[in-house]
């Protein structure tokens, strides 16, 4: 009988070979018998159709997946993507090739939950200024570098969904005085089971100190916060984008952090990435930057990774683990029996 084969693309690896990750749940697959896992020869991005002509799934972490990839291969099931974000994989042609695509939901939420705190003390207690002045012998200036606590400030979260959920319920320790949320698609017990308030994005953006922006890059978010958004904040409020370039307009930004309008800004993330050295964020000393990466600790990996390589299994038996974002796959005769062949096994 045959074995399930699963690639796993090339960028888990260092460019000797190496895993790059202490630990990314590949245990996991090595104690399933009826699966077999290898690493791509090389890395492309997007995924070449060679590639995966003779695999049944795929663990991915950042390349894209576009029609082309698809063209000619027909055994390929299912990809699963090391994380919560899709953008970076084209849905339609994934179904229409017969493609399931599963994310790791709530593996990521605490790592990028905790890092946003991160990046609000770091901000608001001016952090890396006062590092400089130490290291610049200018003790005598600190006074000049108030920060400010989030003890009875507000928080604006742009989409509630695991990551934003997670935030709130971390930040109650902090004493924050309440937390205002914009999500279209947020239920009202929800709302009221982590104690926020639903409210239209501009007053989401008027009335709050921290802005986090947490929804998935798509139609309706692409561009989402502009100008006429970033307009609205206080002088004293921060922005702060851990979610996908392209929902934040770079551009509109960079004018309110040149002016000071606002008082700083952090982004993991960048419309277009990786960003260039003459990227107009570098010259700026009032937005912390990160290179898509933020979140990444060896807790995420092994959790991301160990949820990854287990929905992998259970698809490999047959099922369908939880997930799955394109569900209209599901209806489609050519995956049906695509299931049913693993089924049988």
């Amino acid at each position: 009988m045959s074995k399930f084969k699963i690639g796993l693309t090339r960028d888990f690896l260092s460019p000797d070979g190496k895993l790059t990750y202490k630990d990314m749940g590949l245990g996991v697959l090595d104690a399933e018998r009826s699966v077999e896992h290898a690493f791509f020869d090389r890395h492309e991005n997007p995924v070449a159709a060679a590639q995966l002509r003779d695999l049944d799934a795929v663990i991915s972490l950042a390349p894209g997946y576009t029609a082309d990839s698809f063209r000619g291969v027909e055994r390929l099931a299912a990809i699963f993507r090391f994380g919560v974000g899709y953008d970076m994989v084209d849905l339609k042609a994934c179904t229409e090739a017969n493609v399931a695509v599963f994310i790791t939901v709530g593996a990521v939420n605490y790592s990028v939950a905790e890092a946003t705190i991160m990046w609000m003390l770091a901000l608001s207690h001016r952090l890396v200024a006062k590092d400089k002045l130490v290291r610049a012998g200018r003790w005598a200036e600190r006074s000049n570098y108030m920060g400010s606590e989030l003890r009875g400030k507000t928080l604006g979260v742009v989409g509630l969904g695991g990551i934003g959920g997670k935030l709130v319920e971390l930040l109650r320790p902090f004493g924050m005085k309440r937390s205002l949320v914009f999500d279209p698609y947020l239920k009202p017990e929800r709302a009221r089971e982590l104690g926020v308030e639903i409210v239209a994005l501009d007053r989401l953006m008027r009335e709050a100190d921290f802005v986090s922006v947490n929804c998935p890059l798509n139609d309706e978010t692409r561009n989402l916060i502009r100008a006429e958004q970033i307009a609205l904040m206080k002088p004293s409020a921060f922005l702060i984008n851990t979610a996908r370039g392209g929902i934040v307009n770079e551009a509109a930004l960079v004018d309110a952090l040149q002016s000071k309008r606002i008082a700083g800004a952090a982004s993991d993330v960048y419309e277009k990435e990786p960003a260039g050295k003459d990227h107009p964020f570098m010259q700026l000393d009032n937005i912390l930057l990160a290179p898509h990466c933020i979140a990444w600790t060896d807790e995420l990996f092994a959790e991301i990774g160990t949820m990854a390589c287990r929905q992998a299994v259970a698809f490999a038996k047959g099922e369908i683990p939880s997930g799955l974002v394109n569900r209209e796959v599901l209806e489609r005769p050519t995956f049906k029996a695509k299931l049913a062949r693993l089924q049988k096994k």
